[in-house]
């Protein structure tokens, strides 16, 4: 069954007309992509420009083309509607009273803040759900908002301000598909102490929004960071009120049937740069990528299904054969057991314990063979644990405590993570492959598996086979059946001299990947770019059998693709969701086309304030 979703146009191929087609049977579907926009329209790089098509293939040969096109619920800074009769600023921000936060960087020009950096997104429905306004069937999706680049005056508000998350109440046309905007609910996230850079996010299996919280702060440090304190002055009105260890956790939403929602904190999953973690099938196993340089490849293994409250956390070690090369075999990967914990007794520890209690951090060398040197962030640290403080370090300085154990702790930003659950296997975005994962920089631990020949920084995307009766370290049995034995590359960028338009990656292969989903119906891996090398970012889909890579959109120039997420179905649909951060957002690549298009970017999206959060249209029922 194909019909055109949201105003999308289709046109028949092949040997026969598409009535003939609809009376064969779909044996696939694919997509033919774009080509990148250019200064010979500067519109197209200054927006989102999709001239993508999804192809239907059918038995007799034939083929239907379905045009796609993006179609926005909102840019941020917009006015919508809150289900109430009233209006709320859509990625406004609120402070722990839920006071709106206000902007009072120029005199006469006061106003609330508002995000331009959508970012995680959902798509789910809740059997029973009833909401004023709706006139179709009633759908809801969950929107989070990572920062904002720029105050009034021009000042980098980056990290300084509560991350806000918001349930969308939107009316899914039951002929069409098409999705409307009906109501904007702001979820109240003073119970778990405000957010902290919401990045990337993955539905759960049980069809809750898993959050993330990045780039957590140091808790060691952290008398000498000016960013932390302004958060926690624009938060709490304080600006040493504020715990860093309760953030670089793992919030979750749950949706209500009326298109509000609640959210809870899970502290047990490792205090690391979370950044958009992926569930098994087995509503149990969590992988987690590790957006930092010399971050880890993590694992969580829950003690009860549907329930991140309690279980054992592992971090991964990677053996020999690791290389940058998409034709390896790859290399194996062990884990270490961390430790189990329950998130309420790793609160209790983020409340009741200060940094200094758990270990010591110096950025000299104190000449004392008692302290282990490691790299962090690609600095060099001498750390020593204290007695008895194994379960609070591994839960709560997480990136220190896998040092200690031995783990690879060589990744450059590994962001987002999703599965295939038909092969069992993981992917896993590398945003950039550099410094610590090259041999011959300081920062580069050749002993952990992971020291490569040269720099990739275009990155890459890894596969990581998953598979039981697997042991840890210690030789203890791991209680999942989706446990990453190994770990080989699956795409990578490549570098380049600049071309005409700025380019520093070719920009017919991925550049600096960040988000990953996987649909399943549609056997292809949808990738979102963070690119410094791209003059503008893009949305690839990626078949895995195939192997055929194809540019789906191209996000406005100086922006990042982000709030990635791919739903085979729901009531029949299916959808590709995606956002933009900071259109406009100028570095030297952009030296070439900034002039062009920097007016075009502030007329489209409020002086570069606004940024889109929407999806994918022309996407039909696709039953295979």
């Amino acid at each position: 069954m194909l019909a055109a979703c949201g105003g999308g146009s289709s046109s028949a191929s092949g040997t026969a007309s598409s009535s003939s087609s609809s009376a064969a049977t779909l044996t696939s579907v694919s997509f033919e992509g774009m080509a990148a926009p250019t200064l010979a329209v500067p519109a197209e790089m200054a927006t989102t420009t999709v001239k993508s098509t999804l192809v239907a293939n059918y038995s007799n040969g034939t083929s239907q083309s379905y045009a796609l096109s993006y179609q926005p619920f909102f840019i941020t800074g917009d006015m919508v509607s809150d289900g109430k009769g009233g209006k709320i600023l859509a990625g406004g921000y609120y402070d722990i009273n839920n006071a709106a936060i206000m902007d009072k960087s120029v005199a006469g020009s006061e106003r609330q803040f508002y995000s331009d950096s959508p970012d995680g997104s959902s798509l789910l429905a809740i059997p029973g759900a009833s909401v004023s306004g709706v006139k179709g069937n009633t759908v809801f999706a969950v929107v989070q908002f990572e920062y904002t680049t720029r105050d009034l005056a021009g000042t980098s508000a980056y990290g300084t301000l509560p991350s806000p998350i918001a349930v969308l109440t939107l009316d899914q046309d039951p002929a069409t598909g098409s999705l409307s905007l009906v109501k904007y609910h702001n979820v109240d996230t003073s119970g778990v102490h405000g957010l902290w850079i919401t990045c990337g996010a993955s539905l759960s299996p049980w069809n809750t929004h898993l959050s993330s919280e990045e780039y957590e702060p140091d808790a060691q440090f952290i008398s000498s960071n000016t960013m932390f304190q302004a958060y926690s002055k624009n938060l709490f009105g304080d600006a040493t009120k504020a715990n860093p260890y309760h953030y670089g956790h793992l919030p979750e939403v749950t949706v209500n049937a009326d298109g509000t929602g609640s959210i809870k904190k899970h502290y047990c999953l490792g205090r690391i740069s979370h950044e958009l973690i992926q569930v098994m099938p087995d509503n149990r196993t969590v992988l987690m990528g590790d957006d930092y340089t010399n971050g880890g490849l993590f694992m969580f293994v829950a003690d009860k299904e549907k329930d991140l409250s309690a279980g054992t956390l592992y971090v991964a070690k990677v053996g020999s054969g690791f290389v940058a090369d998409v034709t390896a075999a790859g290399a194996a990967l062990s884990w270490i057991n961390l430790g189990h914990a329950t998130s309420a007794e790793i609160e209790a520890l983020a409340g009741s314990l200060a940094p200094s209690d758990i270990l010591t951090a110096v950025k000299t060398d104190p000449v004392d063979t008692s302290y282990t040197k490691m790299y962090l962030d690609g600095s060099a640290q001498w750390v020593k644990l204290k007695p008895g403080m194994e379960k609070a370090a591994a839960f709560l300085e997480t990136h220190r405590y896998a040092n200690l154990m031995g783990a690879t702790m060589s990744f450059t930003k590994m962001e987002g993570t999703t599965v295939n659950i038909k092969d069992k296997i993981a992917y896993s975005a590398l945003q950039n492959i550099q410094s610590a994962m090259v041999k011959g920089n300081a920062a580069n631990n050749a002993a952990s598996g992971v020291s490569l020949d040269k720099a990739i920084s275009a990155g890459g995307v890894l596969a990581h086979k998953l598979t039981g009766s697997q042991k840890d370290t210690a030789g203890t049995a791991i209680d999942s059946e989706w446990v990453p034995a190994q770990t080989s590359f699956l795409l990578l960028g490549e570098d380049i001299t600049a071309d005409a338009l700025g380019n520093t990656a070719n920009p017919e292969k991925i550049g600096n990947p960040d988000n990953l989903k996987f649909s399943e119906k549609l056997r292809t891996l949808f990738i979102g770019e963070d690119s410094s090398q791209h003059v503008n970012n893009f949305l690839w889909a990626y078949n895995v059998d195939t192997k055929k890579l194809s540019r789906l959109m191209s996000v406005p120039s100086g922006g990042e693709s982000t709030g990635l997420h791919a739903v085979d179905s729901i009531n029949g649909w299916t959808y590709i969701m995606s956002n933009f951060q900071h259109p406009g957002d100028w570095g030297s690549i952009h030296n070439t086309v900034k002039a062009t298009l920097d007016p075009l970017v502030r007329a489209n999206y409020k002086d570069r304030y606004g940024a889109a959060v929407g999806y994918l249209t022309g996407m039909p029922i696709i039953k295979l």
